[in-house]
């Protein structure tokens, strides 16, 4: 058993030798030897360069332009992005090969992996991947925005933007939002709290200008670790000039186009117990038949019940959030309007159940109003409407419309 295990460890000192000269290779040598090969395969490897953004590993990743793949000395051939679940998201390769981006907006929440590849002038191939998380509902918010993309307004009608979450950086989430105006009108944000910004010039808009509004908010901080998601630009038209001008004491509506009187309207507004307000309120929606519960606003009966319940008030256009209507009125004699103020705030105008009728005041007035149409209310004794009610900021001086900017 002893002479086994010695000539064992010859064996074994044999198998370990370093050759002819008995010399053991060292580190150096080895070193050496992979040099050679990665010097070899650089030698062959393709000279495009891919560069995928975000960085593999990312996480907080925004939606809209952070998802991007280049190259240089070389153009992609194929480039591939899929959700952890497995779905494709479209995406195009630019004319000259030399980037990609995807065709749309990514989903909140998701991971995604990104696969690129590349050709040089050789023909040799280069490949990249990457994965990484987009944002999550929690870390980010949104704007949700008035008017419309390619919509044409009224004269009074201003850039209203309500998030989704307090901003508490107001300064740098207005800094990333730009309204301008073809008529070179000077426009200025105003904050009403943490969660609403409206942009408007000290005048009305001029008359069949064109407003464009420019959200850059991709991964700007609203609040700590909270980032905007969105990168948007949104044009719309400016129509005719209309203003409309209700006097609760003669109890009748000028309707006054591009300076030059149009009609006059017999009116019927609110009653004294519960008087229309005074102001510049603007045309913020409009319904050709819509409900009216006076619950939903404060009246109600002893019996907890609307004071009013009616389900087909026609020609409805919205004045106020809190409930300000100009509409028809088909339950009313014809003899209130023009003579006395009957409503629970609201401005009625003469018209026929089912909104049938075109030739009745309501029908025309609706059918010649855009949104974004001033209405002002003149001579009633209650208070000036709120510049936060609805979109009413016109009611501020310029003074102070421009002391609620963060800018």
């Amino acid at each position: 058993m002893a002479i086994s295990a010695v000539l064992g460890g010859v064996l074994v000192l044999s198998a370990c030798g370093g050759g002819d000269d008995d010399k053991p290779k060292g580190k150096g040598d080895s070193a050496s030897a992979q040099a050679d090969v990665d010097a070899a395969a650089a030698k062959d490897a393709s000279k495009a360069k891919i560069t995928i953004t975000p960085k593999d590993g990312a996480t907080n990743v925004g939606l809209n332009d952070a998802a991007n793949v280049a190259v240089a000395d070389g153009t992609l051939t194929l480039v591939e992005l899929k959700t952890s679940e497995g779905t494709a998201v479209a995406g195009k390769i630019a004319a000259d090969g030399k980037s990609w981006k995807p065709d749309a907006a990514l989903k909140r929440s998701t991971k995604y992996a990104l696969a690129a590849t590349a050709k040089d002038a050789d023909g040799k191939e280069a490949h990249e991947n990457a994965s990484f998380t987009t944002v999550s509902p929690e870390n980010s918010f949104v704007g949700s925005f008035i008017p419309d993309d390619g919509q044409t307004v009224g004269v009074g009608m201003p850039v209203s933007i309500s998030f989704n979450k307090p901003i508490k950086d107001q300064k740098a989430v207005q800094a990333a939002i730009s309204v301008t105006s073809s008529s070179g009108q000077e426009v200025v944000g105003h904050w009403f709290g943490a969660q609403r910004l409206d942009f408007r010039p000290e005048q009305y808009w001029q008359a069949n200008s064109t407003v464009t509004m420019k959200l850059a908010l991709e991964g700007v901080q609203g609040a700590p670790g909270v980032q905007g998601v969105q990168n948007k630009t949104v044009t719309f038209k400016i129509g005719r000039s209309q203003v409309s001008t209700v006097d609760t004491k003669t109890k009748k509506m000028t309707v006054t186009r591009d300076g030059a009187v149009l009609k006059t309207i017999p009116i019927s507004a609110g009653s004294p117990e519960n008087p229309t307000y005074n102001g510049q309120m603007v045309i913020s929606e409009k319904f050709k038949e819509t409900r009216m519960d006076g619950s939903t606003v404060g009246f109600k009966n002893s019996e907890g019940k609307g004071e009013y319940d009616i389900k087909d008030v026609p020609h409805a256009m919205r004045l106020s959030q809190s409930g300000t209507f100009i509409h028809g009125n088909y339950w009313g004699a014809d003899s209130v309007f023009g003579s006395a103020n009957t409503s629970h705030g609201c401005v009625g105008l003469n018209d026929a159940q089912g909104a049938g009728d075109p030739n009745q005041p309501a029908a025309w007035f609706f059918d010649n109003s855009l949104i974004g149409d001033v209405v002002t209310v003149v001579n009633s004794p209650d208070k000036t409407i709120k510049p936060d009610n609805g979109l009413n900021g016109w009611n501020m001086s310029w003074a102070e419309w421009k002391a609620g900017s963060a800018a």
